[in-house]
Formats: C-alpha cells, structure tokens, sequence
C-alpha cells in the first residue's frame, strides 16, 4: 500500500510483468462499484454531476453530487488514464463502406 494524494493505492502485479494501480476503496460508506460507476459515467459521457447524481437516484442510490466531484477528484485520474489506454489504435480502426437496408420488402 503506498499513500498518493489523499487516496491510498495498491499495486497490483498483472501476468505482463507490468504493475496496474488500482484505488483502494477502503473507509468509503458506499460500495466500490458504485465509486467506480459513477467516476466512469463522469468521464466516459462527459455528463455533470448532478446528471449523474440524478442516474444514481433512479437506480436507488442516494448520492449527492459533492460526493460525485470527491470522487472524481480522487479516482479520476486512474479511471481517465484507463480509458484513454483502451481507445483505439491507428490500425484498429475499421470503416463500412455502404449498407443496404431492406424496409417493407423493398432493399435501399
């Protein structure tokens, strides 16, 4: 365990040799996946916090959206690193030339 910034991390080995940090989500009242969902609406749709706050709300958890902003602050850096990994490469990129979509019977 090592402290950075006011979050506690972990270095988690992967089979690659590589070492991943992952947040530790330790000493926080709600679950971890609802941390993580929550920092990963915020920066993979770009939606604001009371947005996410009301998502959250339909899905029956009550969180404010100043806990959202803490959370972000303190994961998001992780949690924006990782999707900026996962985009696509310059050759994973592929294109569709031309659909053909049939509608009543008749093919356009």
């Amino acid at each position: 365990m090592a402290f950075s910034g006011g979050v506690i991390i972990r270095l988690v080995e992967s089979l690659e040799g590589l070492s991943v940090v992952t947040p530790s989500y330790r000493g926080f009242r709600f679950l971890s996946e609802v941390i993580s969902h929550c920092v990963w609406l915020y920066h993979r749709f770009n939606l604001s916090l009371r947005d996410i706050e009301e998502l959250m709300l339909e899905r029956g958890i009550e969180v404010s959206h100043e806990t959202v902003h803490q959370w972000t602050r303190w994961f998001g850096p992780a949690y924006a690193a990782a999707l900026r990994r996962r985009r696509p490469g310059p050759g994973d990129k592929w294109h569709l030339d031309e659909v053909f979509v049939k509608i009543n019977g008749v093919q356009r």
